[in-house]
């Protein structure tokens, strides 16, 4: 099996190399990865400037640009194969509900779905890598599982609690939830006095009861969630159609 492997934290992040560890003893690898934290980054490409694919002493290749930019370079000109599945992560930080939209994360795995190919976002719950060998083993079996019970190509979301592996609750298929309205952004003044903003934190779970991925892992365990790229709101469709007829 061949895998490529990306993320939105950067190539030296400590998930990813979790992530590519736990994988290699199963696979063949290739890792292409962000030069740097391009988290929130969504499924943007870059298209106003050339990008560049350097490789690091480890064998990592990082790209100056998106989670997207990475997969979708990776697709399309500089691999001399197909890979049979790609993943991204393990995140830091819970990619659940709505965060899925803004997520670089699960726009990587995005990215390898549009082409065709099965593809698996991983994300621990908390910040900080507390558990991440518990995490990179999980995404070592949900990989080995192949998910023939899917029709190809699948793109699955999963979400993973900082626990330890024999903490950890079984695998559970949940649907999104959905998220309050973010938080206020956080006003502060550059050193030359100009007003500038920050991005304030995501709002709470609005919609986290039984089923959702936010109830799911607050049980302490494992959410996954199978996503679809179609936004065509179809009750709006038909509404239209009526009132325009």
């Amino acid at each position: 099996m061949k895998i490529l492997v990306s993320n939105d934290d950067g190539y030296l992040a400590p998930g990813l190399v979790a992530l590519a560890n736990a994988l290699a003893p199963i696979a063949e690898i290739v890792v292409v990865a962000p030069d740097s934290n391009r988290s929130g980054s969504s499924n943007s490409l870059t298209l106003d400037r050339p990008l560049t694919v350097q490789r690091a002493e480890n064998g990592y290749y990082f790209v100056n640009g998106t989670p997207s930019d990475c997969v979708h370079i990776a697709l399309t000109g500089m691999l001399g194969f197909k890979p049979d599945l790609v993943v991204s992560g393990i995140n830091q930080g819970q990619n659940m509900g709505d965060d899925t939209l803004y997520s670089g994360t699960v726009a990587a795995a995005t990215e390898g779905f549009l082409f065709g190919i099965p593809s698996i976002a991983f994300s621990q719950v908390r910040h900080g890598w507390e558990h991440l060998d518990a995490a990179a083993r999980v995404a070592r079996e949900l990989v080995e599982r192949r998910f023939d019970m899917l029709t190809a190509p699948w793109l699955l979301n999963v979400n993973i609690p900082n626990l330890p592996y024999d903490k950890l609750g079984p695998l559970t298929p949940a649907r999104l939830g959905k998220r309050h309205e973010s938080e206020p952004v956080i006003k502060a003044a550059d050193p030359h006095g100009r007003e500038i903003f920050w991005i304030g934190p995501a709002g709470a779970a609005r919609d986290g009861g039984e089923g959702t991925d936010f109830h799911t892992v607050a049980q302490g365990r494992i959410s996954i969630t199978p996503l679809q790229i179609d936004l065509t709101h179809n009750v709006q469709l038909n509404a239209l159609k009526k009132g325009l007829a």
